[in-house]
């Protein structure tokens, strides 16, 4: 900023608790920690789901009465009820208008009514810049009922008036870029694509037997992995049921996570003689270990989660996964062929149960995987400084336009 003072970014995040094990938590953790090497960070979330502190970086809580008793997947997972939602949104809208002076530009985290409240804080002299990373579809909740698509696609078609309205909207891929364009009719020059980064301090290679020795795997198995969010997005459906019915020997596959689809892969697993674990929740910083410990990791998305019927996600998975050195095993999607370069670091592999049983018949061997996941450390991807410095970049384009100097 003008006058030797450091830039003050809110990173907004409507809906979600701070758990810091989840996906968007961790995303978010993770640009705040690089741009504060740039600016001043403070982060908004509805609630804190854990009382572990984020060193050097304030933590507002919009709702902190509303915090569950038991940490359990947040509102922006389960949905709020129409009053409940009403009630926020006008919190939400409270701490935007009071948020002039105290910061200089808002970051938005994707939600129901994406660039909402950008627009709003751009009328009232604070400019916001929407964070995408996904444009969503109902049929992501197809076992939701009717009220729950109806309330998603109502949320997407407002959405859309709003994200025309401010300066700048960030973009995970360009796969997503094309989608918020074709979509939300956002104009194409107002669409800045910067890719989310791997903490390479974190995600890095380490040796396999002594992951296992760690962890308590036999050296000998084949191992499959799936780290992430249990839900309608990432369907696991196909591998467990097709090891269910073939029970092939020498494989397993070790489920880490949490989310609304548990209960029903514990149900599926029963059956699997037990080549199908599921570990729940487990530390973040234990997580490198595990994808060390593997042979092949998966990424499974359904197609119907997104509206234009193709992955659109960043997937911060795929290039953890990739990053500790391991063949993966993806949805087939244009930002897949791209990820797994058509194909050298992986497989791209719908996960219907029938694809799974031709592929556990016949499996690839551990020295091939593991040649794939030595490719795979020969093209390293983007850290989180880089996309900091991508944000940052968004933040001063946003305040330009509003004839502030960043």
């Amino acid at each position: 900023m003008s006058g030797g003072r450091r830039l003050r970014v809110c990173y907004l995040v409507p809906g979600h608790g701070l758990l810091s094990t989840v996906g968007p938590s961790r995303n978010v953790l993770s640009l705040a920690r690089a741009l504060r090497a740039h600016a001043e960070v403070t982060l908004a979330f509805r609630y804190r789901l854990e009382d572990r502190p984020v060193e050097g970086i304030e933590v507002i809580e919009i709702e902190p009465e509303r915090r569950p008793r038991e940490v359990v997947d947040d509102s922006a997972m389960r949905g709020m009820g129409v009053v409940e939602f009403a009630r926020y949104l006008a919190k939400l809208r409270r701490f935007v208008r009071d948020s002039r002076g105290r910061f200089d530009v808002l970051l938005e985290k994707s939600w129901l009514l994406s660039g909402h409240l950008s627009a709003y804080g751009l009328a009232r002299g604070i400019p916001g810049v929407p964070v995408e990373n996904v444009v969503p579809s109902a049929g992501r909740h197809e076992g939701a009922g009717l009220l729950k698509r109806l309330r998603v696609e109502a949320g997407r078609m407002l959405a859309g008036p709003s994200l025309r309205r401010v300066p700048v909207v960030l973009a995970e891929t360009d796969q997503l870029a094309r989608a918020i364009v074709e979509v939300w009719g956002v104009r194409p020059e107002r669409v800045a694509v910067v890719p989310l980064g791997v903490d390479r301090s974190l995600f890095r290679p380490i040796d396999q037997s002594e992951a296992r020795l760690r962890l308590g795997i036999p050296p000998d198995r084949t191992v499959l992995l799936y780290a992430g969010v249990l839900d309608e997005t990432h369907r696991l459906d196909g591998p467990i049921e097709a090891l269910a019915a073939l029970r092939p020997a020498g494989i397993e596959l070790h489920v880490l996570g949490d989310g609304p689809r548990r209960r029903l892969y514990e149900e599926k697993a029963s059956t699997a003689g037990g080549t199908v674990i599921l570990h729940g929740r487990v530390p973040h910083e234990t997580v490198p270990t595990w994808i060390a410990a593997a042979d092949l990791c998966l990424a499974p998305y359904e197609p119907r989660a997104f509206a234009t019927g193709d992955l659109g996600y960043a997937t911060m998975k795929v290039p953890e996964y990739l990053s500790v050195g391991r063949a993966v095993a993806g949805s087939p999607s244009e930002r897949m062929r791209t990820l797994l370069l058509d194909g050298e670091l992986g497989f791209l592999l719908d996960f219907g149960t029938e694809t799974w049983r031709r592929f556990l018949a016949a499996p690839p061997t551990r020295e091939a995987l593991a040649a794939m996941g030595r490719a795979a450390l020969a093209r390293p991807q983007p850290s989180w400084d880089d996309t900091a410095r991508g944000y940052l970049a968004a933040c001063e384009r946003a305040l330009a336009a509003t004839g502030r100097a960043a």
